[in-house]
């Protein structure tokens, strides 16, 4: 245990490294929510071709571990453009995030009585005004706990990037373990931090569904 107090001292450049998990897992939830959002729409309201489009995107991006679609991103690109491994970590989790989340937001959407979309045009909306205005707003509020479960997936395959070289808070903890040979006990404080992350975010977006929820008939009485 004489390395101990060498553990203590890294853990600063380990919070350092969860700070990069952080940013990587919002960028990639945030790509995977501006993909995920439209080919929902896509599937559920648009043409034949596009719901055919949205429905090949899903299968197949779900069907990719995200670990090839890094690699294809940093590595088989290499050759026309060069991506930093920040910039292709997040890209590549977002875009099979934005497959997953398609399919949950679509779930969603399809869970809005369409009666209401009747009423809005009813009322002079346009379909698209009544989309943007009535149904998403109710969708994105009734896939917060779904969402949930997604963020905690992405933020735990945020780990896949210290295959390209970023110091993310798996890669720091490898060097500490390297040099204080106490990898049981640098892993264990690894896997705290990443279990102590993904608690957080999940009780966050708990309480952000409950602010959101519309209350019942009953309870509004």
């Amino acid at each position: 245990m004489d390395k101990l107090p060498d553990i203590i001292n890294s853990l600063p450049y380990l919070l350092g490294g969860a700070l990069l998990t952080i940013a990587v897992t919002v960028l990639a939830l945030s790509i995977g929510f501006l993909l995920g959002v439209p080919l929902a729409l896509m599937r559920v309201y648009g043409s034949k071709g596009l719901a055919k489009f949205a429905a090949v995107y899903s299968t197949v991006m779900r069907g990719l571990p995200s670990l090839v679609v890094l690699f294809i991103l940093f590595y088989g690109l290499a050759s026309f453009i060069s991506l930093p491994a920040f910039v292709a970590g997040s890209v590549a989790l977002g875009v099979c995030s934005s497959a997953y989340q398609m399919e949950l937001f679509r779930g969603a959407i399809q869970s809005v009585g369409q009666g209401q979309l009747m009423a809005a045009r009813a009322l002079g909306m346009t379909q698209l005004q009544a989309i943007l205005h009535i149904i998403i707003p109710q969708a994105i509020r009734l896939a917060i706990p779904s969402w949930s479960n997604e963020a905690a997936v992405v933020l735990k395959d945020s780990s896949l990037i210290y295959t390209v070289g970023l110091a993310e808070l798996l890669r720091r903890s490898q060097q500490v373990a390297a040099r204080t040979y106490q990898s049981f006990i640098v892993y264990s404080l690894c896997a705290l931090i990443y279990f102590v992350l993904t608690f957080i975010t999940n009780r966050g977006l708990d309480r952000a569904e409950k602010a959101l929820r519309l209350p019942s008939p009953v309870e509004s009485v």
